[in-house]
């Protein structure tokens, strides 16, 4: 798997990494084996960054990715999780629990580091609280040798400048706004995270099922005419013979400027062949008519957490 530089933080990652939602059983009931498998394929195809958070199934997955990841020798991946999301609505970013909560996971995961501790959608609180309490609290982590890389995630585009224009972070994740239908992340955010040396992740080329043939969740917030132009784009790769969910991750792990783009599912056969997917060429003519389909709804999204924030 080809890998990019995360920034200035010394950390090469995969252009396709793993995401372990789908272990917390986010989108469907799992079976045991199935998960446990899912993570040693990955690993096995060189998906061998692998993300989770506290919120995944309220602990589940990160328990389930310690169990798989037993034996497996530590240098061989880089693990990344999140803090301050733990259900639903509660939130808590302070300061104490940043500690108890890096505590946890490390338990729960079997290790003795983290490569990546990232602020789990902040977008819904105060973000404030972010700069001037839970980055302090997480610099400490890192100076204590529990975390090498810090940073934040969430879903919209003004949480980046809001954040970095105050403090300084090693990374930072963005998901579903990177995709066939919505680029507002490369198209607005990319450029100026590049320019403050700050590593760039993606996540969701699939949005949350949109891009694929899947059912779509019953949570997903998108709007009908988004979802309809998605029906229409998988139905024109249909007739082509190719699934729509293989363009799109094509198209999400091109960007040069993106180090990663993580995607997840507990199904083995999905992560096998997105990792012959990242390989193979994208069909360019393919590319553009769905493009042209999606150009009614692109950047089209909804807002997420707090008024304020988006």
């Amino acid at each position: 798997m080809k890998t990019r530089p995360l920034g200035q933080t010394g950390i090469e990652l995969p252009i396709l990494s793993f995401g372990a939602s789908s272990l917390g059983q986010e989108f469907r009931s799992v079976a045991l084996d199935e998960a446990l498998k899912s993570v040693q394929v990955a690993l096995d195809c060189g998906l061998n960054f692998i993300d989770t958070s506290p919120f995944y199934g309220r602990g589940m997955s990160e328990v389930l990715l310690g169990i798989a990841l037993r034996g497996v020798p530590r240098d061989s991946y880089r693990l990344c999780t999140k803090l301050g999301r733990y259900d639903i609505s509660h939130f808590d970013f302070s300061a104490r629990r940043v500690a108890e909560s890096i505590d946890v996971s490390l338990h729960r995961l079997g290790t003795d580091h983290l490569d990546i501790v990232l602020c789990h959608d902040i977008e819904f609180v105060p973000m404030q609280q972010i700069v001037d309490e839970t980055l302090p609290a997480l610099r400490k982590a890192r100076q204590a040798g529990k975390v090498r890389a810090i940073g934040f995630s969430g879903y919209p585009q003004k949480i980046f400048r809001f954040i970095c224009d105050q403090a300084d972070v090693d990374c930072v994740l963005s998901y579903n706004q990177y995709t066939l239908q919505n680029t507002r992340f490369a198209d607005e955010t990319v450029p100026y995270l590049k320019a403050k040396g700050v590593g760039i992740m993606n996540a969701g080329p699939f949005s949350a099922r949109l891009l694929t043939n899947a059912p779509l969740p019953a949570w997903l917030k998108e709007p009908e005419s988004v979802k309809a132009a998605a029906r229409a784009a998988a139905a024109h790769c249909a007739a082509r013979g190719v699934d729509i969910a293989k363009l799109a991750l094509q198209f999400s792990i091109r960007h040069p400027d993106i180090a990663t783009t993580v995607t997840g599912s507990a199904n083995p056969q999905n992560i096998r062949n997105w990792a012959r997917w990242a390989e193979e060429p994208i069909d360019a003519q393919l590319l553009a008519e769905v493009l042209a389909l999606f150009a009614p709804v692109r950047n089209l999204g909804h807002a997420e957490g707090l008024p304020e924030n988006n």
